[in-house]
Order: structure tokens, then C-alpha cells, then sequence
């Protein structure tokens, strides 16, 4: 009997081309898993993900589904799933779901993280997982704008999608700015995010910070629905996937 299993993955997505797999050679996280699955089950096996991380992006709860034949008792799964993969991705929990369970279908949210380190001292053992800025920032500003950006928008303005179909408006329940010495850590919590989304916010939340731009003109910012007077897009290594809700 065919079984519908759910994983939650962690990974270091520094030298990774993004989740989404690609023409070979393949150095994306769901064309690493396939081909593991397929050797390990001697099947062929699709896995879908909750969403598409870009290249460099981190995750620590993303949420992958696959189907499969084989009879092979789920801890013994998991088990063999992490012997194969490597260092830099693992599974960390797994669970058999309903046979119509989609992990983007049924996903209702997100939660994603973006560190930034402050200083002029560098830190070795955090550059992979936080963007570097000297200058000292304005969190209470940041703070004000992001109060403008929470709830549900058209958000347009802050995507590098081109132009379709798909509807732009989201909901944002959270966005949350922890201080926690030099790291500042951004909390984005939300129904869905577009393509680059949070890390086009995040180069808009850093010019309020460091003054080029005022916490009020969000609003602005939104309804004008053009990418182009939004933030910058930057870089992905400070951006990381929490987790997924359904």
C-alpha cells in the first residue's frame, strides 16, 4: 500500500542553487532527496516542498511530502534517509500523513528569520547566516514601519515576480525585531510569502534603519504596487525558514 510521508528538513543552504530542482548536475535540495529516495526505495519519487527557498537560503522546519511503496518502518526510514544525505541537510522528524496531504496545498503559514550583524568586528563563526553592516541602525524606526506592513496587503511592491496571474495580497500576523547584542533578528510570520518577498522587506525595513527612508511612506509604499520605489533585495544567506503551519 502506497504511503503519503511527510518530513521536516533542516538545512545550510550556502552551497545549494535553492530547493527547486534543476537540470543536472543538480545541486538543489529537493534533486539531492529524489535521488536519494530512488536509490534507497528502488522507486521513482517526487517530492514536494511547502515552498521554494532561494539559492543560499537556510531552513530548520521546511516541509516536504513524498509517496512510496515501500514497507520500510518509519523510524528505520528516517534513520537511513539521514545516512545518505549530507552534512549540510537532514531530516529531523517524519510522520505518515493522509493520502491527499500536500505539504504547499495544506500549508496556512509561514515563519521566517533574517539575522543581521552590526559592527565594524566581523564575526567568522555567523558570516554564513547573518548580512554584515557596520553602521548602527534605528530599531525603533524599523520598528514603525514594520507596524505598517503588518496585516493583510497587497504587496506587490515587494516582489521580483514578473507579472501572472497569481494574486499578490498576503496576510502578515507578525513581524517581530529581536535585539539580542550585535545580532538583530527580523520575525516574519504570515499566511504566504511572493518571490523574494521577505528579503525585499527586509532591504526596505534597513533603509528606515539607517535613515534613507521615513517609517511612514510605507503605506505609500504599498499602494503604489511597483517593485521599483520598494528596498533592496538583500543577500539570501541572512534569510532562514522556521517553519511551516498547516
Amino acid at each position: 500500500m502506497r504511503k503519503n510521508i511527510l518530513l521536516i528538513m533542516q538545512y545550510e543552504g550556502t552551497r545549494y542553487h535553492g530547493w527547486q530542482k534543476q537540470t543536472s548536475p543538480d545541486y538543489t535540495i529537493q534533486g539531492k532527496l529524489e535521488a536519494l529516495l530512488e536509490k534507497l526505495f528502488g522507486e521513482s519519487v517526487q517530492v514536494y516542498g511547502s515552498g521554494r527557498t532561494d539559492a543560499g537560503v537556510h531552513a530548520m522546519g521546511q516541509a516536504v511530502n513524498f509517496h512510496t511503496e515501500s514497507r520500510m518502518p518509519l523510524p528505520e526510514m528516517l534513520s537511513a534517509i539521514n545516512h545518505y544525505l549530507p552534512d549540510d541537510i537532514a531530516a529531523v522528524e517524519i510522520r505518515e500523513m493522509p493520502e491527499r496531504f500536500h505539504s504547499r496545498l495544506h500549508a496556512k503559514g509561514k515563519c521566517y528569520c533574517y539575522q543581521v550583524l552590526t559592527g565594524t568586528v566581523p564575526d567568522v563563526f555567523r558570516r554564513r547566516y547573518a548580512l554584515e553592516i557596520e553602521e548602527k541602525l534605528d530599531v525603533e524606526a524599523m520598528r514603525k514601519a514594520a507596524s505598517w506592513l503588518v496585516g493583510e496587503h497587497d504587496f506587490k511592491s515587494f516582489t521580483s515576480a514578473k507579472k501572472g496571474k497569481k494574486s499578490t495580497i498576503r496576510r502578515l500576523d507578525e513581524i517581530r525585531i529581536e535585539e539580542s547584542g550585535k545580532i538583530l533578528r527580523f520575525w516574519f510570520r504570515g499566511d504566504g510569502f511572493l518571490y523574494h518577498m521577505v528579503r525585499i522587506l527586509m532591504g526596505t525595513l534597513l533603509e528606515v534603519g539607517r535613515g534613507e527612508r521615513d517609517p511612514d511612506s510605507i503605506p505609500e509604499l504599498i499602494n503604489a504596487r511597483n517593485r521599483e520605489i520598494a528596498g533592496y533585495l538583500v543577500p539570501a544567506k541572512g534569510l532562514t525558514l522556521i517553519e511551516v503551519y498547516f
